[in-house]
């Protein structure tokens, strides 16, 4: 494992460079190929392999009988902040609370993707990004650690059809008939085939199943229905472009040196637009999801264990095990360093809040945090075993109030109770705040 010590991270991340790593002993060709596909606005009861009743999802479902699937698992309540916590491995409020649109400039050369290329692999990024405005800046996705990137322009232009794309820098003429989804796809299928024979690091950051924009002008196109696409088609479109990435893989031969690792950014939305009338944006019915004879309004923005508990799934063949389940706690500030691990990287000594995983995929242990967290510029709450807190000091009881509907005060605390919400409250004011 290559080793970098507390005060080369500091000094290099003080001079504004790149952490320079030593040569690895784990060898290119044990290096698994690393595909995060991130999907947007999904939540756990859309997936028929957590219970979901209302989409097909049959190749998520396969993915998930093919390796194991997460029960655990945290995102922020939005977007933005969960892109922060992946690509720095930090909580939001420890990079200085980026605003939407924003990316924490001292960090931009030790994020996940600057870690894998140090380890020899190649980067690329197609779909969402989020952390600028492409067209002010149309290289940050390179100075963040990504080789090739194929970006829509976040609230620039369309995301679907007509798509305003960004390709390493330049905006992509003729693609006036083009489809968004199905150019980051063939994007990323291209990048696969050109490095199949080097160890690669490909971020499929979906476009699907997010509205589209509310401020562009004019509105996103309409698609060949003469509208935007539901809620249930987003995800049977979601679904299939996640098998295209997977027949993409085995038809490079490269099934058994990939790791496919699928999650989402938060939970499901409740609001999603059907079409425009002029200026006028028309939305279809509130967005509610079955699984397990359960009706879930789209819970995304809240920190309820709809809006940040997501699905995750991680397919090796060979190295994790079929059709296993975890309940190991884990957040998306993991991402990073279980990432670098796997590529033969210690983030030991980084300054970071993610935990490794590692042995959670490859030897199905149990995890080695004792608490996950989530954060957004609205505040955060804190996941032990059994109980949560919210920064607003709402303590819930998910065992006996799975729903969370009867937030406990400190006055109605128990002893186990008072134990629980001690725990928390030093995890939130140690890790999850500045």
């Amino acid at each position: 494992m290559i080793a970098i010590t507390r005060s080369r991270f500091l000094l290099f991340c003080i001079a504004g460079v790149a952490v320079v790593v030593s040569a690895t002993t784990v060898t290119g060709a044990e290096k698994p190929n690393i595909i995060w596909i991130f999907a947007d606005d999904v939540g756990r009861e859309v997936l028929g392999c957590y219970g979901g009743e209302s989409y097909e999802t049959p190749r998520l479902d396969q993915l998930a009988q093919e390796g194991v699937r997460f029960d655990s698992f945290y995102a922020a309540p939005v977007c933005h902040p969960s892109r922060i916590a992946a690509l720095t491995g930090c909580y939001p409020a420890r990079v200085g609370s980026p605003s939407w649109g924003e990316f924490p400039k001292d960090r931009e050369t030790t994020t996940l993707a600057q870690i894998m290329k140090q380890a020899g692999y190649a980067t690329a990024v197609a779909g969402k990004w989020q952390l600028t405005f492409m067209g002010d800046d149309r290289k940050h996705a390179q100075r963040l650690g990504f080789d090739e990137s194929c970006l829509f322009g976040w609230h620039e232009g369309p995301r679907f059809w007509d798509p305003f794309i960004w390709q390493n820098g330049e905006l992509r003429k003729g693609l006036e008939e083009a489809y968004g989804p199905e150019v980051y796809v063939d994007f990323l299928a291209d990048f696969m085939k050109r490095n199949k024979d080097q160890p690669f690091f490909a971020f499929y950051s979906m476009a699907l199943c997010h509205a589209v924009s509310n401020d562009l002008d004019p509105h996103p196109p309409h698609g060949p229905e003469g509208r935007y696409m539901n809620y249930a088609e987003m995800v049977a479109d979601m679904d299939y472009r996640v098998g295209q990435i997977v027949d993409a893989v085995k038809e490079l031969g490269l099934e058994e040196s990939t790791l496919i690792f699928f999650t989402t950014d938060n939970g499901t939305t409740a609001k999603n637009f059907i079409r425009h009338e002029g200026r006028q944006l028309i939305r279809e019915a509130v967005v509610t999801s079955r699984i397990n004879g359960k009706e879930i309004v789209g819970a995304k923005g809240k920190f309820s264990e709809w809006g940040i508990c997501v699905p995750t799934i991680a397919r090796w063949p060979g190295r994790i095990e079929e059709q296993i389940t975890s309940d190991a706690l884990v957040d998306l500030t993991d991402l990073l360093p279980t990432f670098a691990e796997l590529g033969g990287v210690s983030t030991d000594d980084f300054a970071i809040d993610g935990v490794s995983f590692c042995d959670v995929l490859l030897k199905g242990a149990p995890g080695k945090r004792e608490w996950a967290g989530s954060q957004s510029r609205k505040g955060s709450c804190v996941r032990i075993r059994n109980w949560k807190l919210l920064s607003n000091g709402d303590l819930f009881d998910l065992v006996n109030d799975p729903d969370e509907k009867h937030p406990i005060a400190v006055e109605e605390d128990t002893p186990a109770s008072r134990d629980a919400r001690r725990k928390m409250l030093v995890v939130m004011k140690e890790k999850m705040s500045q």
